[in-house]
């Protein structure tokens, strides 16, 4: 089957060694294909070489089909990872929550807005207190039981990434397992980490100086997942619970938006559970 893209990223991953960029960017030379933009990173530590390569196809004198063999067989000299992506293809999302309203508002204004590249055919609850955003946004609702519906759902709205606003609930085993990589998390971040009800009023009442927030990938540890973005804000003894909670929210949402922005734009590269978030 021949595919159509007028343009593709290609991520690899490989071994540090000598010559690596100008082995690729040869090939893409020869088959006049024009590179928009190329980042890449050495980890010293792995010895590990990691690249992104945003590349149009338009005036190529190859099909892709010949181009995915061409750079196979460089990939497997240099016994690396690679992987192509359509970056003008749009992802499907599902977007889960509990009740608050606010960082889901946040990501479908986006969308709206066109910073988002992708269709979100679904909102996922537990409660109903979401389904007037769904109503606003024209999108389908569902209010779940359990989270052993979760599936189901996904398969039938062909759901490629899936996106937990404040979704207050376990994710099962078996969905990490088929969407590794591919299910995004916010959570508050406090030094000390306080765990439990009202971690705002926990943190409030130990006097801290420093509010965050983290959007990491899933995976059967909790919070323990690949970071993808955090931020921090100053505080001190003047700021009210409501006010840190105002503050801790905000933080929330923008590191939500910046890691699902990276996720659909294939800006971000997985090692051994550390992320690489090319800019």
């Amino acid at each position: 089957m021949t595919i159509i893209m007028d343009k593709i990223v290609i991520q690899l991953i490989c071994p540090d060694q000598q010559g690596i960029i100008a082995q690729i960017t040869s090939i893409l030379y020869d088959c006049k294909i024009n590179i928009l933009s190329i980042e890449q990173h050495v980890d010293d530590n792995e010895k590990k070489f990691y690249i992104r390569i945003l590349a149009d196809l338009k005036n190529a004198n190859i099909a892709f089909n010949q181009l995915d063999k061409k750079i196979s067989v460089l990939n497997n000299k240099l016994n690396g990872k690679l992987t192509f992506h359509n970056p003008t293809k749009k992802s499907n999302v599902a977007i889960l929550g509990t009740k608050e309203s606010e960082p889901i508002y946040d990501l479908l204004i986006k969308k709206k807005a066109g910073d988002l590249n992708c269709n979100i055919p679904i909102i996922i609850s537990n409660h109903n207190n979401l389904k007037i955003i769904s109503k606003q946004f024209d999108i389908a609702y569902y209010k779940i039981n359990n989270n052993n519906e979760l599936l189901d759902i996904f398969n039938k709205n062909n759901i490629d990434l899936i996106v937990l606003a404040r979704y207050m609930q376990i994710i099962p085993q078996n969905i990490i397992e088929q969407y590794k990589n591919k299910i995004i998390n916010i959570h508050h971040g406090f030094l000390p980490a306080f765990k439990g009800p009202n971690p705002y009023r926990q943190a409030f009442e130990k006097g801290v100086k420093i509010i965050g927030a983290t959007a990491h990938y899933v995976t059967e540890e909790l919070d323990e997942g690949p970071i993808l973005y955090q931020d921090v804000v100053n505080i001190n003894h003047k700021h009210s619970v409501n006010e840190m909670i105002q503050l801790g929210r905000g933080i929330e949402r923008n590191v939500l938006y910046k890691a699902v922005k990276a996720h659909l734009n294939h800006k971000i590269i997985v090692y051994n559970n550390k992320t690489i978030v090319f800019n």
